[in-house]
């Protein structure tokens, strides 16, 4: 069974850095289901939504358009973890965050089947 954890999560001021960790464990590393892992957030009152993502077997990665040039999503696969950077934090990148592992890299949330717990980021002066 594939579990995924993650990490990094806080307050940061605005303008601040964070970088968050998603730790994958079991069968979670581009086999048959597996190949995607993405970030989404969901602020209180809001839907889920996209931020970036990648796969586990090559390099291609896919950013919503509030993250690019923001926030870079990176992989280390002997690790099976899954980074988010996020530079030049802004009030409104406050949310509970999430990764997921899925089959493809899509943007729907509904496209991904497992999901971690989620981490906290406060962006706030």
């Amino acid at each position: 069974q594939v579990q995924l954890v993650e990490s990094g999560g806080g307050l940061v001021r605005p303008g601040g850095s964070l970088r968050l960790s998603c730790v994958a464990s079991g069968r979670a590393s581009g086999d048959d289901g597996t190949d995607a892992v993405a970030w989404f957030r969901q602020a209180p009152g809001k839907e889920r939504e996209f931020v970036a993502g990648i796969r586990w077997i090559g390099a291609r990665t896919n950013y919503a358009d509030f993250a690019k040039g923001r926030f870079t999503v990176s992989k280390d696969n002997a690790k099976k973890t899954v980074y988010l950077q996020m530079d030049s934090l802004k009030p409104e990148d406050t949310a509970v965050y999430y990764c997921a592992l899925g089959g493809y890299l899509r943007r729907g949330p509904g496209e991904y089947n497992t999901w971690g717990q989620g981490t906290q980021v406060t962006v706030s002066s």
